[in-house]
């Protein structure tokens, strides 16, 4: 359970902190075929602060996660699980604000709930 809490978390603070390097770097939305029509309704007016809100939100916290688990850190299962409630979060608050789905919200949304699960029963608050 330990490695697979590890590589979900890996994989979260990765990906959050290059698509929002990429979204800063690229607000017009292009290469990662982002539509500007996805902010509408939004008070953004392009993928530059969602972006930086991503990195440094989403990867930040998981990657803070990953660095505490390397580290064996006593605090490192809450970590994973703040890391778990922020990506959940930002899932359900996409959601909300673009008014859409797409696959990829599944897809992350069942990682960050798999993440609150795990780090939660390595907490040793519940056991399967």
């Amino acid at each position: 359970m330990k490695t697979i809490l590890f590589v979900l978390v890996s994989f979260i603070a990765m990906t959050a902190l290059l698509s929002g390097i990429i979204m800063v770097s690229d607000p017009g939305g292009k290469i990662l075929n982002l539509s500007p029509d996805l902010l509408e309704g939004t008070s953004f007016s392009d993928f530059r602060i969602p972006g930086l809100l991503l990195a440094i939100l989403v990867g930040g916290i998981n990657l803070l996660a990953v660095f505490f688990n390397l580290m064996r850190h006593p605090t490192r299962y809450n970590w994973a699980l703040a890391g778990g409630l922020v990506v959940s979060g930002w899932i359900i608050i996409q959601m909300i604000l673009i008014g859409t789905y797409h696959w990829l919200h599944a897809f992350y949304g069942v990682i960050g709930i798999l993440i609150i699960l795990i780090a939660y029963q390595l907490k040793g608050k519940w056991v399967v």
